[in-house]
């Protein structure tokens, strides 16, 4: 079990239930350190005075906020420690907004909530219920490390969630930002605007976040796989996207809605250029040997047990992409995190008829 970043008391009127706080997200990054090139030898920071280049010792860091140029308030950390927030003992909700009311984007990191033992399992359930019936969550200020946080306590699947909220003031106006947001309506027609709708609604499918991948993560930790076994490392990049002509904005969209309802959701062929579209649906062949050695591509995987044991027909293009990318894993397709599900489902399909061949 995991151990809780934080324990005390949420409370709302005179209701008062003891609870723990648990991190709801965990980080899959792939940690690298820092090395000198040709030595290995690892590399750290120094806190170096800019002026005589001296090195100084974390005791003689203060903090300054610059009021004009090269003008600064020294603010020294017993002063920030004497009005810092402190450790709050209690999550008092203030009050209860409906969920429908507040923007996504004012959600920031999300925690778990549990009650601090099994005899208060039955007011956490009663909470928990009640939010979940009335769509809402609680609104509380909350101090943890040092920070005081805007919060809102909400209920999903049987769960108490506390998610730390952004301030009003921290929200950027998207009109300051973006230069060319367009106001108003931008000329489209009204049968432009009834096929986009059709086209999303045949492209609507259910959310499964397993469905999705960090194909960058998956990148990396191959990259390194490869490094380690001494292969050669060969980028495969397929083509850029392209914006779509606004004047062929309603053939664009017809063909989109042609290709969803054949299960391709990619440019058709003809809108490509000569041979940029068999080229990024060509299997991608796996890193060669530094011995010398020619790789075997996608197309032929090693006759694998479990290759073997999934070499059946199916109708592909019924699969998703999730599914492809399982087939692939399957028969051990390289470098099947970096390709689209049209490239995957081609890659599927000759590895199958490879081994039915075999």
């Amino acid at each position: 079990m995991a151990r809780p970043v934080w324990t005390g008391v949420l409370s709302f009127g005179l209701v008062t239930v003891p609870v723990a706080l648990y991190t709801a997200t965990d980080s899959h990054a792939v940690q690298f350190h820092q090395l000198q090139r040709g030595t290995g030898d690892w590399v750290r920071n120094k806190r170096v005075n800019e002026r005589t280049g001296d090195e100084v010792s974390y005791q003689d860091v203060v903090k300054g906020f610059e009021v004009a140029d090269g003008e600064y308030v020294v603010v020294e950390p017993d002063e920030l420690e004497q009005i810092s927030p402190g450790r709050s003992r209690t999550i008092d909700i203030s009050g209860f907004v409906d969920l429908d009311q507040v923007d996504p984007i004012f959600f920031d990191k999300t925690y778990y909530l549990g009650p601090r033992g099994k005899e208060y399992a039955k007011i956490f359930q009663l909470l928990t219920e009640a939010l979940t019936r009335s769509n809402r969550a609680g609104i509380a200020l909350f101090s943890i490390r040092g920070k005081e946080y805007l919060t809102a306590v909400r209920a999903d699947a049987g769960l108490l969630e506390l998610h730390t909220m952004h301030w009003a003031d921290e929200l950027r106006d998207p009109h300051e930002e973006i230069g060319d947001l367009p106001s108003g309506r931008a000329g489209y027609s009204r049968q432009e605007l009834a096929t986009a709708e059709q086209l999303i609604d045949m492209l609507t499918v259910d959310w499964d976040p397993a469905e999705y991948h960090d194909t960058y993560e998956e990148q990396i930790k191959k990259l390194i796989e490869d490094k380690l076994a001494g292969r050669e490392i060969t980028a495969s990049e397929g083509p850029p996207a392209e914006a779509t002509n606004v004047v062929d904005l309603m053939a664009v969209l017809k063909r989109s809605l042609e290709g969803a309802k054949h299960g391709k959701t990619t440019p058709d062929a003809a809108d490509e250029k000569p041979g940029r579209r068999r080229a990024a649906q060509r299997p991608r062949t796996t890193p060669k040997k530094t011995g010398g050695k020619k790789s075997a591509s996608t197309a032929a995987p090693p006759e694998t047990a479990t290759a073997k044991k999934h070499a059946v027909k199916k109708d592909l293009s019924r699969l998703t992409k999730a599914q492809l990318y399982k087939e692939a894993s399957r028969y051990e397709i390289a470098h099947r995190s970096t390709m689209t599900r049209d490239e995957l489902q081609e890659a599927v399909a000759q590895a199958a008829r490879h081994l039915r061949a075999s």
